[in-house]
């Protein structure tokens, strides 16, 4: 190995704290943001189908995706780092089908069995993750007792929170739910899809790509799989997702809630690349904390719930935090930093990478002299979004759902907060690389 790759390599150990630091910040402000996300998806009460309601919110998602690296990068910076990573991009729509495919399944899960409980069953997608981090990315290789203590810990800790809210989903009250096994089915085929999407995340950032960058093309992926899901499984020409689309009323919400997500994503990518997937996805899924918060706070979906009932609920989600806290407290040592970075040289191989620019991408430090000026398109993808925005806020009514206005206020509040913070952190440490 070459020498300047050996002090690279020193070099990123010693700023090992920092930017464990700010990964964790970048997890949490996930957590937040992603939590809020799934909340306007209780509108699949007011008689549209999954699909519709999914792919209105994706189409959301594409907008925001383009437009937040548009805003921080420039496209002339995005198109250049595509560009130098070509093999990524069939990952990156591979990793948006998933993400299509495992959405679609939450609205499913939220219909039948609540938001509340179904957040945290989906949420042992963390578990996959883990198991595809180590497998394929040697993750937690060369770690300490210490650190496989708390992962394995924390994991199991994560298995018997969804055993409990399964369990409470089914026979919380005294009856069963009419569609509570289709809806916890649902619930964990998200939790695969969306674990095994962080695989081309992992890859991604091995090979140095800026996570702006990923989510951008990203989103075809997305958009392409939710036309064809929507087109070929709920009625074709005939889908409700037509009728959604002409009620300006109620698709701004959803629009809002793609874009309240790719907030959450971007912070949760960025988590990825600086943490791994087995610290800082599990990190991100404190999210079921905040989708337990709107779920119960705004919506009310446990008020009526029996002792028991909220007992388990209650339980399992405090259980299933401790757990994903106690994967993310796992720092890495030095010995996993260098087998991270025999993977890293293993996909600089395999690519044709430059090693030293690529192991420079994972201390956040920008390589070469990319351009990251604006052009008047930029501009233009900038207030087309923007525009958007108002058009359907301008005819948007409050959807017809029973919503407590106070608690919305303070979860609002506490979204502005993560986001500053987290976003502060990133600039100042990374400028968003």
């Amino acid at each position: 190995m070459a020498s300047g790759a050996v002090k690279l390599e020193s070099r990123s150990e010693a700023s090992v704290a920092s930017l464990h630091g700010m990964g964790v910040a970048c997890g949490l402000a996930a957590g937040v943001w992603l939590g809020a996300a799934e909340a306007p998806t209780k509108l699949v009460n007011a008689g549209f189908s999954p699909f519709a309601i999914s792919l209105c919110m994706v189409a959301g998602v594409f907008t925001a995706r383009w437009t937040f690296p548009t805003l921080l990068k420039g496209t002339t910076y995005v198109f250049a780092d595509l560009l130098s990573r070509r093999h990524l991009v069939v990952w990156a729509i591979l990793a948006g089908a998933l993400w299509a495919v495992a959405n679609t399944l939450t609205v499913f899960a939220i219909r039948d069995v609540g938001l509340s409980t179904a957040f945290p069953l989906w949420n042992t997608n963390s578990l996959i993750g883990l198991f595809w981090g180590r497998l394929l990315f040697r993750e937690l290789e060369g770690a300490g007792t210490k650190n496989v203590f708390k992962v394995v810990l924390g994991a199991l800790a994560i298995v018997a929170a969804a055993i409990m809210l399964g369990y409470s989903t089914i026979y919380g009250g005294g009856h069963a739910a009419p569609h509570a096994i289709s809806g916890l089915v649902a619930a964990g085929g998200a939790s695969l899809m969306w674990g095994t999407m962080y695989v081309p995340y992992r890859k991604a950032y091995l090979s140095g790509m800026n996570p702006l960058s990923f989510v951008t093309i990203f989103t075809v992926g997305e958009l392409g799989t939710m036309l064809l899901l929507t087109w070929t499984l709920d009625g074709g020409r005939h889908s409700s997702a037509f009728q959604l689309a002409h009620n300006k009323q109620l698709l701004f919400w959803l629009f809002l809630g793609g874009f309240v997500w790719v907030i959450g994503d971007i912070f949760q990518q960025f988590a990825t690349k600086y943490l791994g997937i087995g610290r800082g996805i599990p990190l991100s899924n404190t999210n079921q904390l905040w989708g337990l918060a709107w779920g119960a706070l705004v919506f009310g979906e446990l008020a009526t719930a029996d002792r028991a009932h909220l007992t388990l609920v209650l339980a399992g989600s405090i259980l299933m935090i401790v757990g994903a806290l106690s994967i993310s407290t796992a720092v890495a040592s030095s010995r996993e930093h260098s087998s991270r970075n025999q993977a890293l040289e293993r996909e600089c191989k395999r690519y044709g990478l430059d090693y030293r620019e690529v192991l420079l991408a994972q201390s956040g430090d920008e390589f070469g002299s990319r351009d990251e000026r604006k052009r008047w398109w930029d501009i233009a993808i900038v207030a087309i979004a923007i525009c958007v925005f108002i058009w359907l806020g301008w005819n948007a009514v409050v959807p017809p759902l029973p919503l407590n206005l106070h608690w919305v206020a303070v979860l609002a509040a506490l979204l502005l907060t993560s986001l500053l913070g987290g976003g502060w952190a990133l600039w100042r440490q990374t400028r968003f690389s």
